[in-house]
């Protein structure tokens, strides 16, 4: 199940919601308010920079980019 991200306009108020696939679309109760107005935050994801061109899984197993 994914951790979904939601802002409420109403009263200012971030929260989380580990959600079902299933109900990914329902709109959760802000749990400040009460209100149904909050809205899916856009995530952003980090990752390793680096110009070597190998992936971040690659360089952190250890194996130079080789599974064994």
């Amino acid at each position: 199940m994914p951790i979904y991200e939601y802002y409420c306009p109403d009263c200012s108020t971030e929260f989380e919601k580990l959600v079902r696939l299933s109900e990914a679309n329902i709109v959760p109760d802000c749990p400040e308010c009460g209100e149904k107005h909050a809205q899916k935050k856009l995530s952003a994801f980090a990752t390793s920079g680096g110009s070597t061109g190998r992936s971040v899984a690659a360089s952190s197993c250890g194996g130079g980019g080789r599974f064994s």
